[in-house]
């Protein structure tokens, strides 16, 4: 059994009901070839005018950021699709989980669209709400529910984030996640745990470096293994229970990268975002969000080197727009977000010019409990002191 536990879906037919995934896409899409998408898609974006508002994530596609109107992370476009009530379609180039986020800030009349419902998030299927539910019950049994308190980073589906909404948890972002873990260990007295969903990367590091926890406060629980593989014994002198969970991209950089860098480029400065592993943090000379990541190159001085440890489309535009620093890739191989980058023109082009024409393809709607209790989890977030806004 693998860790993340989905169907196999043919291209193009069939949906998992249980999962985030969808991969249905009526009608023919348009040839990557067609040498017209640009001016197709410039003119169905211009036919609709104020009726769209389109989101780009700043791990999208060249092709497809062009013609976003807001770029950003996942909690920053949902709450820019938020502000603007008067868009009656929000196409969010991004992957499934911020599309649901869009639909829960967002009002019932404003319809969310995901150009391709297969672009989906491999960290997010990794705690699917039956595997979570069942860990809660193994809690339970074990004697610790009670002094458990669950906190989901966005990068999560709108189940757990309304698991987290019925259990007296919060959601956090890369920004303030040690703000929510503060405030969570502060819940249920000193013998306050906390269940981390589904990074166990960014839960270890906030805890650790962060929060002063030491490493052997942290467990690690696979929902494939009895009892997440952690002995009642390890959990009740735990802090933190760390879900198996990770992002198969920033998961991928390496410690021995860094030192073979430093070798290599002085006075290099290694630049990472906190889902990558502990050994690769400890090594990194700043951390932080990709908001973070992006205002520090912007800020960096002309001629300064910079290995930076995050998706590499962002990577790439930020090389290129800052021709005056040495700016490189951590990794030595091309390592993009697979799913990210299923948002291409084609299936951008398809989603606007069935607007057009009256047809509303791919929406994505959360159910309205989901949604409440999802938005209860939310509000627990934005109402926690310093940066609750940001990714």
């Amino acid at each position: 059994m693998t860790t993340v536990d989905l169907p196999l879906l043919p291209l193009g037919r069939g949906t998992d009901p249980l999962s985030e995934r969808g991969v249905e896409c009526p009608g023919d899409l348009p040839a990557a070839s067609d040498p017209d998408l640009v001016a197709r898609a410039r003119a169905a974006k211009a036919k609709l005018g104020d009726r769209l508002f389109v989101l780009g994530h700043h791990y999208q596609r060249d092709e497809v950021i062009e013609f976003a109107d807001v770029t950003g992370d996942s909690f920053k476009l949902a709450r820019d699709a938020a502000a603007r009530p008067d868009a009656e379609f929000i196409v969010f180039c991004g992957v499934h989980f911020m599309a649901e986020s869009a639909d829960i800030l967002t009002g019932p009349d404003q319809k969310v669209i995901l150009p391709d419902l297969a672009a989906g998030c491999s960290m997010a299927d990794m705690a699917r709400i039956a595997q979570v539910e069942r860990a809660w019950d193994a809690l339970a049994a074990a004697g610790v529910q009670d002094v458990v308190v669950p906190v989901t980073y966005m990068n999560s589906s709108a189940d757990i984030k309304a698991f987290c909404g019925r259990n007296g948890g919060v959601v956090c972002t890369s920004s303030n996640a040690e703000v929510a873990l503060d405030w969570a260990f502060q819940q249920k007295g000193a013998d306050t745990k906390v269940l981390f969903l589904p990074d166990q990367h960014l839960g270890r590091n906030t805890a650790v470096l962060k929060l002063g926890y030491s490493l052997d406060e942290c467990v690690v629980w696979n929902p494939f293994k009895p009892d997440g593989g952690v002995s009642p014994e390890e959990l009740a002198k735990a802090r933190i229970i760390l879900w198996k969970g990770h992002c198969s991209v920033h998961g991928r950089f390496a410690a021995d990268v860094i030192d073979e860098l430093r070798a290599k480029v002085p006075d290099l400065n290694v630049l990472v975002h906190p889902e990558c592993q502990h050994e690769v943090v400890l090594k990194a000379d700043l951390v932080g969000s990709t908001e973070f990541i992006i205002k520090t190159i912007e800020a960096a001085p002309a001629g300064t080197s910079w290995a930076i440890g995050t998706e590499l489309n962002l990577v790439q535009r930020l090389k290129n727009a800052h021709p005056d620093k040495n700016i490189m890739f951590l990794d030595r191989n091309v390592c993009y977000c697979s799913t990210m980058n299923r948002i291409d023109l084609p299936h951008f082009v398809w989603a606007l010019e069935n607007l057009v024409e009256g047809t509303v393809v791919n929406q994505v709607e959360v159910d309205p409990q989901t949604e409440a209790d999802a938005l209860t989890a939310l509000q627990r977030m934005l109402d926690l002191p310093g940066k609750t806004h940001k990714d």
